[in-house]
């Protein structure tokens, strides 16, 4: 029996003109994830991808894996292929089937007949598929009206394809379509949800991430690796790009008011997150904050770290609360690292008291107490880059 795997368009087959500039990035990457499985032939016809393995030693269930974590694609299809006759039909449906139905109660069949020289109309395929899953699965009952699971029957150009259930793809904008993002990638739960949400709008993803040694430590930036390996999976490897806060903050905490200590490390950050954008030829920054949630992440606080830069701000969680953010989390499978007790560079000089209301002036007059420039040169020059999953 020849299985395969239909892939399912999402908004893509909204796309006018430009259409096949989605669809082949969205290819390029499929290509690129199921190769590690094996050889597979890929090709697409009427929304729809069809991944079919060359040979016996291709891994159809790791490139299924694969698949599911590749953006553009909305659904999955584990499919049987069989000649377009009713014979061939009811006769993979009898043998294919019936393990796909474990567990469900009611079902029902439908049929697709793109190919209109098929001589049996799409209710007659049905109605025949139907009573083949009665006479295999005698427990099972239909329900034509709300159905458990649906056995469908898709007759296209070349064969008919036979499947049950679907399993749920990453959804979104293929990778790369929107151009590339640097995100501010901490070891906080907040940060990773927004990458991946960018990711999922088609953003292909680099991370920045700031340290401060020693009062951060070797664990608390392995953590970030890890993050990032994860969010790897979902963008094909990521360049991780990191720089020390160490001066500056130690800087802040002789010379300035403790209450204003977050923002303006706040607004070292997004400089030298912007400088950062630019040598990497990064179009928008893209952070975790989620409006209200802490001191730093009130309208009037972002304004004044909104301020010190030129470059767009992606801020996908703004409208999130906490537990929103956290089942993101879980899905993608961040969660459990990022509440790894670790420190990161936040945690370190936090005052009693922040600004929750600052006034620009006054924060530029604490800013101006240092040499702003010199400290982010120097800080600049700490920058090193890793490559997670990437060659």
């Amino acid at each position: 029996m020849k299985e395969v795997l239909l892939l399912k368009y999402g908004e893509l087959i909204l796309k006018g003109a430009n259409r096949a500039y989605f669809e082949n990035m969205m290819l390029r990457d499929l290509r690129r994830r199921v190769a590690e499985y094996g050889r597979f032939e890929i090709s697409k016809s009427q929304s729809t991808v069809f991944v079919e393995p060359a040979d016996e030693s291709a891994d159809i269930d790791g490139a299924l894996e694969a698949c599911k974590k590749i953006f553009g694609i909305v659904s999955i299809c584990r499919a049987a292929a069989c000649e377009k006759s009713m014979d061939a039909i009811i006769s993979t449906v009898k043998e294919y089937i019936p393990p796909f139905l474990e567990g469900y109660r009611t079902f029902k069949a439908d049929a697709r007949r793109s190919d209109k020289r098929f001589p049996m109309t799409s209710p007659k395929i049905a109605c025949e598929v139907g009573a083949a899953v009665l006479e295999s699965v005698p427990r099972i009952k239909v329900d034509v009206n709300s159905p458990e699971i649906v056995v469908m029957i898709e007759v296209r150009d070349t064969y008919a394809y036979i499947h049950a259930g679907k399993i749920p793809g990453a959804g979104g904008m293929p990778a790369g379509s929107s151009g590339r993002g640097l995100l501010l990638l901490s070891g906080g739960i907040d940060s990773p949800v927004a990458g991946y949400m960018m990711a999922k709008r088609g953003v292909e993803i680099e991370a920045l991430h700031f340290e401060s040694f020693p009062y951060t430590s070797e664990r608390a930036r392995e953590k970030v690796f890890e993050l990032a390996r994860i969010l790897s999976e979902y963008t094909s490897g990521i360049k991780v790009h990191v720089i020390s806060l160490t001066k500056i903050q130690e800087e802040l905490k002789r010379h300035c008011e403790e209450d204003y200590f977050t923002l303006l490390l706040r607004r070292y950050m997004m400089v030298l997150a912007e400088m950062t954008a630019n040598r990497f030829n990064c179009r928008a920054l893209i952070t975790g904050e989620s409006l209200g949630q802490v001191a730093s992440q009130t309208m009037q606080a972002i304004a004044v770290t909104n301020e010190a830069v030129k470059i767009p701000v992606f801020r996908p969680a703004i409208g999130m609360d906490k537990e929103e953010i956290v089942q993101v989390a879980r899905k993608i499978g961040t969660f459990e690292t990022s509440i790894l007790p670790f420190e990161d560079c936040c945690t370190v000089f936090t005052p009693k008291h922040p600004r929750t209301r600052p006034e620009l002036e006054k924060v530029l007059a604490e800013e101006n107490k240092l040499d702003f420039n010199a400290l982010v040169n120097e800080a600049f020059d700490s920058l090193y880059t890793v490559k997670i999953g990437l060659e």
